[in-house]
C-alpha cells in the first residue's frame, strides 16, 4: 500500500486533521500516514505550495501527496488528482496548491476532477472537502484503485498555478516579497541567493533592512551571512535558509516580530545610505 503525505492549514487545535486521518484508515486500514504539516497559515495557498515544494526531493518515491489549503471551498473551484512527473499523486484543490511540487520533475501525466461518487464519503460537506472528498481519494489511491476511475480527464494546461512573485535587483539594491513565516520568526523571502549576489551583497556585507509601508517598523541594520553563528545574539542576519530562499532571522529571536512582517508583505535590502 503506498502512503499519504499529508499537508493543510487545519491547524490541531480542532479535530479537523484527526477526522481525515479517521477517513483515511476506515478506507485503507494499515496506510501508513505521514504528517508534512499543518501549520500552514489559513488559506496561505502560496506557502503551502511552495512547502510541498520543498519537500517534494524527501518524499517517498511512492507516496500519495493529499494537500488541502482551500479558501474557495464550496465554491466552483474544481477537486483535482493529478499524477506528477516524479509518478507521486497530488490530491487536492485546483487552486495552485499542488503544480509547483507535481510539476517539479518535469509535465503531468495525468489529471482527473474527483466527480466520482464511489470515491468519496456521502453527503458532501460544503465546507470540509478534506474529510468527503480529498481523503477519500487519497486512501482508494492508495488501496490501489487508479486513477483514471476517480473520474475524467481534464487538460492539465487548464489547471490553476501559482507564481512567486520575482524580486527586483539592481546594484545595492534587493525587493522581494515575503513568502513565508516560519515558528521561529524567520521571514523566507521569494528570492535567492544568486539574487543577493546579484545585487552585489556578499557574506560580511552590512545591509539595510526596510520593512514595506504597511509594516510597523522601520529600517533596521542586518548582515550578509551563513549561519546564525555568523552574528552575535539579537542580531539581524540575511542568508540562504534550507529551500534555497533568502530569509531575514535574528539569532536566538523572531525577525517577524522585530520588522513587524507577515507572509505578503513587501521587504527592501539596501546599501547602508544608499
Amino acid at each position: 500500500m503506498r502512503p499519504v503525505v499529508f499537508l493543510s492549514d487545519f491547524g490541531l487545535d480542532d479535530a479537523f486533521v484527526g477526522t481525515c486521518h479517521a477517513v483515511l484508515k476506515r478506507i485503507a486500514p494499515g496506510l501508513d500516514v505521514i504528517d508534512l504539516t499543518h501549520g500552514i497559515g489559513p488559506q496561505q495557498v502560496l506557502q503551502g505550495a511552495l512547502a510541498l515544494h520543498d519537500a517534494a526531493p524527501y518524499l517517498p518515491a511512492d507516496a500519495i501527496v493529499l494537500a488541502v489549503v482551500d479558501p474557495g471551498v464550496g465554491s466552483k473551484r474544481r477537486a483535482i488528482a493529478v499524477r506528477g512527473a516524479d509518478r507521486r499523486f497530488y490530491i487536492g484543490p485546483d487552486n495552485g496548491l499542488l503544480l509547483l511540487a507535481a510539476e517539479r520533475a518535469g509535465p503531468l501525466f495525468d489529471a482527473r476532477e474527483l466527480t466520482d461518487p464511489r470515491y468519496r464519503l456521502d453527503p458532501v460537506s460544503a465546507t470540509f472537502h478534506g474529510r468527503d472528498v480529498f481523503a477519500p481519494a487519497a486512501a482508494h489511491l492508495a488501496s490501489g484503485v487508479a486513477l483514471t476511475e476517480l473520474g475524467p480527464s481534464l487538460d492539465p494546461s487548464l489547471l490553476t498555478r501559482v507564481e512567486v512573485p520575482a524580486p527586483v535587483v539592481a546594484p545595492g539594491l534587493l525587493r522581494a516579497v515575503v513568502v513565508a513565516v516560519d515558528r521561529f520568526g524567520n521571514v523566507q523571502l521569494g528570492a535567492g541567493l544568486e539574487d543577493l549576489v546579484a545585487a552585489g551583497f556578499v557574506p560580511g556585507t552590512q545591509v539595510v533592512v526596510e520593512p514595506g509601508d504597511a509594516a510597523p517598523a522601520g529600517p533596521a541594520s542586518a548582515i550578509v551571512g551563513r549561519t546564525f553563528a555568523d552574528v552575535v545574539p539579537g542580531a539581524l542576519l540575511v542568508h540562504e535558509d534550507s529551500s534555497g530562499r533568502l530569509a531575514v532571522a535574528v539569532a536566538g529571536g523572531s525577525a517577524a516580530e522585530r520588522l513587524g512582517l507577515a507572509a505578503g508583505a513587501a521587504v527592501m535590502l539596501a546599501r547602508p545610505g544608499g
